[in-house]
């Protein structure tokens, strides 16, 4: 199991002692939070953009918490709703690099509001993009989602696979693939998409009805309550630990590639049903001396029922690989979750 203080070495090699500074849209968010917490660890300089709608201001304070005072210092916070944010009060920060993670994250929400999550997830993301590009910053990263790879049975999954979108959610995602692609056509503007596997950690949200399948288990574990799953239980998933995501925008934002506008998928190469989840949930959740139940749903709509990457393209442009193992993040995350009483 790698450790804390080896991964902080890793990143810092990438760093390598030099101050720059990042624009993290959706920063109290899930991947925002974790991404911010490793940046503001190394002296660099953030500015960070949510609106809270999905972000939590509990996020920051853990962090700020976290940190000493002048690490924290070097974070700038705007509250503001990306729709409506003047990118203009940025043209003297000098922002080196822009990592979008801002978005309304939730398959079934799509479902249920596609307008809003047009708004959230195309018209934000035009704006960000586009407001980089006149921000002249080096390097554009974004959130994409293997939801993009819809109904595809071809496993694993590789960045030319199509398959037929399965829901709104999948939809925008894709669509912020097809901008970044025009803008590299049109403005030679730099951008690499990263579509996430199924990615969990601390700071992730267990609460709500659109809550991701390992936050609300863990939590539902620490409070002995019961496990629900939709289906059978032998869908799987590539669960990515949220380090890896940060490892591999890092390493897309610092790429010296020479060319631009790739799409690369960020995973663990490791798949694992929701009945082998669920087992070691309950195993591991040491609050739980009174077993939870696991109890079966029926399938959800837009749910896809295998998920794995491959991993080959970004390990040889990026050479990135998976510094956490599934287990060992699940391992670290329930204890996070337990000690923070999360």
């Amino acid at each position: 199991m790698i450790t804390q203080d080896r991964i902080d070495l890793k990143f810092k090699k990438l760093i390598k002692n030099k101050e720059n500074t990042w624009l993290i849209t959706g920063v109290a968010g899930f991947i925002g939070s974790n991404i911010l917490f490793e940046l503001l660890k190394m002296n660099q300089k953030v500015i960070g953009i949510d609106n809270f709608s999905t972000g939590k201001k509990k996020n920051l304070d853990f962090i700020k918490k976290s940190l000493n005072k002048n690490q924290w210092k070097k974070f700038t916070f705007f509250k503001a709703d990306l729709n409506h944010f003047s990118f203009l009060k940025l043209k003297n920060k000098k922002i080196d690099y822009v990592l979008h993670q801002a978005a309304r994250g939730s398959v079934i929400r799509s479902i249920i509001d596609p307008v809003q999550t047009n708004n959230d997830n195309i018209g934000a993301f035009l704006k960000v993009i586009n407001a980089s590009r006149i921000l002249k910053v080096k390097n554009f990263v974004y959130a994409s989602s293997s939801s993009v790879y819809g109904d595809s049975k071809t496993l694993p999954k590789q960045e030319f696979h199509k398959g037929n979108l399965l829901s709104n959610y999948a939809l925008t995602k894709y669509t912020n693939e097809k901008y970044a692609e025009v803008f590299f056509r049109q403005y030679k503007f730099k951008s690499i998409g990263l579509r996430y596997f199924n990615v969990f950690g601390k700071f992730q949200d267990p609460n709500g009805s659109y809550a991701a399948v390992i936050p609300r288990w863990i939590n539902s574990t620490i409070n002995k309550k019961d496990i629900f799953i939709f289906g059978d239980g032998r869908t799987s998933r590539d669960f990515s630990p949220a380090m890896n995501v940060v490892y591999a925008n890092l390493l897309a934002a610092l790429s010296k590639t020479k060319s631009y506008n790739y799409i690369f998928n960020v995973g663990n190469e490791e798949r694992t049903t929701l009945n082998y989840l669920a087992k070691l949930i309950l195993k591991n959740v040491k609050t739980n001396k009174k077993k939870s139940k696991i109890i079966f749903k029926k399938f959800r709509k837009g749910d896809i029922r295998h998920s794995l990457a491959d991993i080959r393209k970004i390990r040889k442009m990026l050479k990135y690989y998976p510094l956490v193992k599934f287990e060992d993040g699940l391992t670290s995350t329930i204890e996070w979750f337990e000690k923070n009483n999360v």
